[in-house]
Order: C-alpha cells, then structure tokens, then sequence
C-alpha cells in the first residue's frame, strides 16, 4: 500500500481531490506533461478583476500527480495573479506536507500548468 510514503495531507488530496473537472466559461486553460512517467495535467482559471475567482483541473497521473494538482489549485483559488504566479513546487510540497523525493517532480506538473493558464489568459488575442 502506498499510505506508509506519503502525509495524511496527500491521502487525503489523492482519495478527495478538490475542484476537479472543467470550468465551461474559463478565461484561461493551461496544460502541463511530464513525458518520463506520461502524467498530463490541465488547469482552467475564471479570471475576473485580476483575481482567480475559480480554478479547476483534470489530470492523468499517479496519486501524487492528482494530490499536488488539488494542491495547486487550493492554494490558487482567491489569488491575484501575481500572487497565483508567485506559487512555486516547493510551496506545493510544503502545503501537502511533504513528497517523497522519487514523486517531488510532480509539484512541477501543477506549477508549470498554473502558471500556463495565467498566461493564456494575459494573452492580447484572448481580450
């Protein structure tokens, strides 16, 4: 069983992840891959006054992967986007209270989607 490697934080990230799915009238979407273990995680932000009023995901990916994806969006929702953008793998890892150092790469997947998100968003062609 995979419970003795991981905080009870990340359990409970992985068995009830928060904001799961897809946002229909999202402002901003940003998608991450990690091609050495295939995991794949999309980010959709509502974007309005400079704050993320709403923030979902949907990933494909070991327990980590899904845990460190509900993470980033929990630590991101209310946010500005200079604070959203300021959010770094080690802010996940810390908030999750830990990751094993073999699954610490998966905090990149929610940092690099997040911040992918914000910039479709901040993108002139979107206005």
């Amino acid at each position: 069983m995979f419970t003795s490697e991981y905080t009870d934080t990340v359990i409970e990230h992985f068995m009830c992840p928060r904001n799961v799915g897809i946002i229909d009238d999202s402002n901003g979407e940003g998608k991450a891959g990690d091609a050495s273990c295939g995991d794949s995680l999309s980010i959709y932000i509502k974007v309005e006054d400079n704050i993320i009023e709403d923030i979902s995901f949907l990933v494909y990916g070991c327990p980590a992967s899904i845990a460190t994806s509900s993470m980033t969006t929990e630590l991101a929702k209310k946010k500005t986007l200079e604070e959203a953008l300021s959010i770094g793998e080690d802010d996940i890892i810390d908030a999750l209270g830990g990751l094993p150092d073999h699954k610490k790469h998966c905090s990149n997947l929610g940092v690099k989607a997040l911040r992918s998100a914000i910039y479709d968003y901040l993108h002139e062609d979107k206005k």
